[in-house]
């Protein structure tokens, strides 16, 4: 059985966060991935049900914050079982990102004027007032990442003399996340 890559690493690689730190990481991923999958019924121990949905806002607590149709199915699970998970990839290498939280609905209308934004439109035809819209704040417990420690031409760069040398140069940082 041959060695773990991770073992191979001549850099740290694995940082855990925590608190104000997760928070501030979780802020930087989802910038990268601002569209996320939302899986809800993921306790049921059945199939969950997974979808495309764009993240508003993430705040200095860390919660997410989209806006979503009162009608639609994933309103329906959340109100079974507001237990969901999040997934984010922000590009082909890097910025990866798994949430687990706790969802809410609400109709808070102040909340609704702070995320709008004319694009939502699409889905609001009535514009901020339209009657289905809803906001869903979801508010991490934990999760995973996986990043990059510097830009991507040092990425890029560390990549190239690995397979070269054949030594295991990437530069990833990966971790638990703890909010």
């Amino acid at each position: 059985m041959g060695t773990s890559i991770n073992t191979q690493q001549p850099e740290q690689n694995h940082q855990d966060l925590a608190g104000p730190v997760a928070v501030k990481k979780i802020q930087e991923l989802v910038k990268q991935a601002a569209t996320c999958f939302l899986c809800t019924a993921i306790t049921t121990g059945k199939r969950f049900e997974v979808r495309p949905m764009s993240v508003q806002k993430v705040d200095d607590q860390g919660y997410l914050w989209f806006l979503s149709a009162s009608d639609s199915n994933h309103n329906a699970e959340i109100a079974r079982d507001p237990a969901v998970q999040l997934l984010f990839q922000g590009s082909p290498h890097s910025d990866f990102l798994s949430l687990y939280g706790t969802a809410e609905i609400s109709r808070d209308k102040a909340k609704i004027e702070e995320l709008w934004e004319p694009l939502v439109k699409t889905w609001f035809t009535e514009g901020k007032d339209d009657p289905r819209i809803t906001v869903i704040r979801v508010a991490p417990s934990d999760g995973y990442y996986w990043d990059t420690k510097h830009n991507r031409a040092i990425v890029f760069a560390k990549m190239i003399v690995g397979a070269l040398t054949g030594k295991t140069l990437d530069d990833s940082i990966e971790g638990k996340l703890r909010v």
